[in-house]
């Protein structure tokens, strides 16, 4: 038990970091050409009952970013506001990633016992993502007022079914989030051709996904994978560490059905 309050309060920690990087690239006009995407995005702009990680982009603009500049900017900010954080940057073609580490924080807040026990959010920018995502704004209220850039939900729904496709190793919050999107917003179909484009761009070789079909690819993935280690992987995460028990196989199944 004492794992899971550690875990729980990791967690709501986690998150508090997360809106302030979000608010520190708000102000530093990051929305202006990227789009919140990925599941910290369906947890602050939808409500997703689980927590997540790492904070994902999308280039959505003309103009090119330059990720290590910011980064080195958002580093500066966090010094100020008096955060003992390192990252360590990466800067490829495609994808932009930089690992923030905080440290001394869990000790601080009295959730770690370890002084040297570290937090740490990834931000990541997919600088070739496929095409076909449609934009919206959203002005949200999470610890700070601000405006995002982010896909609709027919195109977050498309990352979510592409990850669950194209992934080679089972990662058991992508099922707990299908699960959710088909509960929450029943009849959604993802954005076809953004995600025909995601799959060609990641060597697929089967038939396109269309609103016929689609549903029958999904249900194969969910057949296969190991349950066991779904709800192991998803259970820290939750808000309610029983949902792990609603989101089962069965219960995706049936919803795929409807």
């Amino acid at each position: 038990a004492a794992q899971s309050s550690i875990d729980q309060k990791s967690n709501v920690m986690r998150e508090y970091v997360q809106a302030y990087l979000l608010n520190v690239l708000y102000e530093a006009g990051f929305f202006r050409n990227s789009a919140f995407v990925g599941e910290t995005a369906l947890r602050f702009l939808h409500g997703l009952p689980r927590f997540s990680e790492d904070l994902d982009f999308s280039m959505a603009g003309k103009e090119k970013m330059k990720f290590g500049e910011l980064m080195r900017k958002l580093m500066r900010e966090l010094k100020l506001a008096g955060y003992t954080a390192a990252a360590v940057i990466k800067e490829d073609k495609t994808v932009q990633n930089a690992f923030v580490k905080f440290e001394g924080l869990l000790f601080e807040a009295g959730i770690s016992p370890l002084k040297s026990q570290k937090l740490s959010v990834k931000i990541e920018i997919d600088a070739n993502s496929p095409h076909g995502a449609v934009l919206e704004e959203k002005l949200v209220n999470k610890f700070f007022p601000i405006n995002f850039l982010t896909y609709d939900k027919s195109s977050l729904f498309a990352g979510k079914a592409h990850a669950l496709l194209n992934r080679k190793y089972t990662k058991g919050r992508d099922f707990f989030d299908l699960g959710w999107y088909l509960l929450t917003w029943k009849g959604l179909e993802p954005n076809f051709v953004m995600l025909n484009n995601a799959l060609r761009q990641t060597g697929w070789k089967g038939q396109a996904l269309a609103p016929e079909n689609w549903r029958v690819f999904i249900e194969e993935v969910v057949e296969k994978t190991d349950w066991k280690a779904v709800k192991s992987d998803v259970e820290r995460f939750l808000d309610r560490p029983q949902d792990a028990n609603i989101f089962n196989k069965e219960n995706i199944l049936k919803l795929l059905k409807e």
